[in-house]
């Protein structure tokens, strides 16, 4: 496909934005007659209009949903998407050619420095083989607060640097205050170092790229230079306990129907995911800083979900934003069980919910307003789902209790007969089930009609029962994590802020302690809902009994599906097989490799960074290497350093916090001070 191809595509962009809005449209309105009909054969009242106005609200992103999959499937169909322009790329440029300099900037926090650093290595060694490495150069932008992960994370700097070829080209830095999270961190790269740079590849701390995927991305945005960022869907990859498996397996076998028919009808409207992205740093310095919401957070304050009010501003400022569908080479980790996924939502939820405020911003393109929209429903949905089932229920159970009026008040020879409504429930539930299970559905057909992606999922056979048994275990899991969610949302709006903490990017398996010390509300509230539904409305029960064993089993499914033992089982009968398993991309070798070097190395053991600055002349020399210039002291900041060093001369580290220990790090004239005084100066 050539530029011009594309450019004629584009022209079409509305007609298909049009024609995704009327079927949207077409099956609301057809659903949701279908539910009004069945609602109001007995008569309509308070409790069946609020059932009826959550119905139409929740079924909204499904039908979005739907639509984008049936439309991806088309387009998969006859042959690709006029957005893929990835088939516009020329041939490559041998590389000694001229080419724009690059920066890969990795945003990191507490993060361990083995995998953070095992990735870059393993990045860092596919992109030498492309011939491309001048082009390019790698910045660890450390918001670290933890003072042990703080040293270990310069050591193993210096390790990286001593490993690759090029040493000049890997840059740290550490900052004193983690001002604005991670949009502060990105900001504060680009007023120091955007102007030395054409482009920027974000990463977060698990990101792993091809070189051919980064050179790939460049080329993309020389070739079109009215892009301004261009998304790389990660693939997640390196799971091993059932829970990770799953979700990992869930993302290769339907992500690319849904992304294809986002393609059809955003155009270069598409959302940035917060990494594994090149951006142009000149528009995205000038249109893309975020406002400082008013009021205290959480829905005031910083934005924490940046990426997709990023992508949208720059949307209005006239730069297209792209997903690049088949480009291939981009990967990631999701988290290994129920609990690590939740508390990752946790964060996402406050973001999500703040976009709130950001819908009616001026000038924003009304695909990214649409965005913004389904990103506070992604989280929103889930209490006034459970608002409907409550609903639901009281209504089921005031109709079992209460004798139907067949002789209403006034005189009437004729006495009201009761109508039963299963018939057109069932009806309205398979319908319902149909838009939400047909994604997945023609996803799994997609690859069936294709030899290679059968087998890269383990044979038809295996794929159809991996979608199946996914299915499953997602129906069940899913009223857990809307209580989840619910939880959440109710705890942003009562005020409660979340905290920045870490993501856990190990394989830490869950305990039935820590598993009923979880869930037990979840439990609890399956047990009551099934007690009292036997009791008053038993029909109710049947048609809720999906709902209530997801509660009812969220322990033993918690602690089972963190399991490794459970996931290799699952992996030697080969189900939830991913193509990566089927054969290894070289990077990810790679990966293994550089993971085995970083785990071996002195550095990353936990150790007392304090007592590792003053006793280990080598780390301390790396660390004062690295050390920025610092600010003035004022006689109040002088005296309180001089405090925490007599703190520490008479009680040792371990009477000092973290806070403590990170402002001594970072006073050079302290450390030869102690140095001094314990006469090793």
């Amino acid at each position: 496909m050539q530029p011009s191809t594309l450019n004629s595509a584009r022209r079409w962009i509305i007609v298909r934005q049009m024609f995704f809005a009327a079927l949207s449209a077409g099956t609301m309105l057809v659903v949701g007659y279908g539910m009004y009909s069945m609602l109001r054969i007995n008569g309509f009242n308070v409790l069946k209009g609020a059932i009826f106005a959550l119905f139409l609200i929740l079924l909204s992103p499904i039908v979005l949903s739907f639509w984008t999959a049936v439309l991806g499937f088309a387009v998969r169909l006859f042959g690709g998407g006029a957005l893929e322009f990835t088939r516009a790329l020329p041939d490559p440029a041998a590389p000694g050619a001229d080419g724009p300099l690059t920066a890969v900037v990795v945003p990191v926090y507490n993060e361990d420095p083995v995998r953070v650093f095992a990735g870059l290595k393993a990045t860092y060694e596919s992109l030498e083989e492309t011939g491309f490495l001048p082009y390019f150069e790698f910045f660890i932008l450390s918001d670290t607060t933890d003072p042990d992960t703080w040293i270990r994370e310069e050591m193993a700097l210096q390790d990286f640097r001593q490993a690759v070829s090029d040493p000049s080209r890997i840059y740290y830095r550490n900052r004193r205050e983690n001002v604005d999270r991670k949009t502060g961190n990105i900001a504060d790269f680009c007023a120091g170092w955007g102007g030395r740079y054409r482009y920027m590849i974000v990463f977060d701390a698990d990101s792993i790229m091809t070189g051919t995927c980064l050179t790939n991305l460049v080329r993309l945005m020389e070739n079109y230079p009215n892009a301004g960022i261009i998304q790389a869907p990660p693939l997640p990859v390196n799971r091993n306990t059932f829970f990770g498996r799953m979700r990992q397996f869930a993302t290769h076998a339907y992500s690319s129907v849904f992304i294809t028919g986002l393609n059809f009808w955003q155009g270069g409207a598409a959302n940035y995911w917060g990494h594994n992205a090149i951006i142009r740093i000149q528009p995205f310095i000038e249109h893309c800083r975020l406002p400082k919401l008013s009021g205290p957070e959480p829905l005031g304050g910083s934005i924490l979900s940046h990426d997709f009010v990023e992508a949208a501003f720059m949307r209005r400022a006239g730069w297209k934003v792209y997903l690049a569908t088949e480009l291939g080479g981009s990967y990631e980790e999701v988290p290994p069980s129920l609990i690590s996924y939740a508390a990752r939502d946790r964060r996402w939820c406050q973001g999500n919910m703040q976009h709130m405020r950001l819908l009616l911003i001026p000038g924003l393109h009304p695909v990214n307003r649409l965005h913004l929209c389904l990103g506070v429903m992604a989280y929103l949905a889930a209490p006034l789902w459970m608002l409907m089932l409550l609903v639901s229920t009281i209504e089921g159970i005031r109709e079992s209790i209460r004798p139907h009026p067949y002789f209403p008040a006034g005189p009437s020879l004729y006495p009201i007969w009761t109508i039963s409504v299963e018939q057109q429930a069932i009806w309205l539930f398979v319908a319902v089930m149909c838009l939400l299970m047909a994604p997945k559905a023609l996803s799994l057909l997609t690859h069936l009609f294709h030899r290679k992606q059968r087998a890269e999922f383990g044979g038809g056979g295996k794929l159809a029962l991996s979608v199946f048994l996914e299915t499953i275990a997602s129906t069940l899991l899913a009223p857990v994590l809307a209580f989840l969610q619910t939880h959440f949302v109710t705890g942003i709006l009562m005020g409660r802020n979340v905290k920045w903490e870490a993501q856990d990017r190990g394989e830490p398996q869950t305990g039935y302690g820590e598993a009923v010390a979880r869930h037990w509300p979840s439990t609890l509230l399956g047990i009551v809902w099934s007690v009292l539904l036997l009791t008053e409305a038993p029909k109710l029960f049947w048609w809720f009994s999906p709902v209530l064993l997801g509660f009812l089993l969220v322990i033993p499914m918690s602690v089972w599906s963190s399991r490794v033992s459970l996931g290799e089982w699952a992996r030697k009968r080969g189900l939830f097989l991913t193509p990566e398993e089927a054969e290894t991309p070289p990077i990810l070798l790679g990966l293994e490799r550089a993971l085995a070097w970083a785990g071996s190395r002195q550095w990353a053991k936990e150790a007392e960074a304090v007592e590792r600055v003053l006793h280990d002349p080598d780390v301390r020399a790396v660390h004062l290497s690295l050390l920025e210039d610092g600010e003035p002291k004022d006689d109040l900041r002088r005296n309180y350093i001089k405090g925490l060093e007599l703190k520490y001369q008479h009680d040792g580290a371990a009477a000092l916090t973290p806070r403590e220990k990170r402002d001594l790090l970072w006073d050079e004239e302290a450390i030869q001070d102690l140095l001094t005084a314990a006469g090793t100066a």
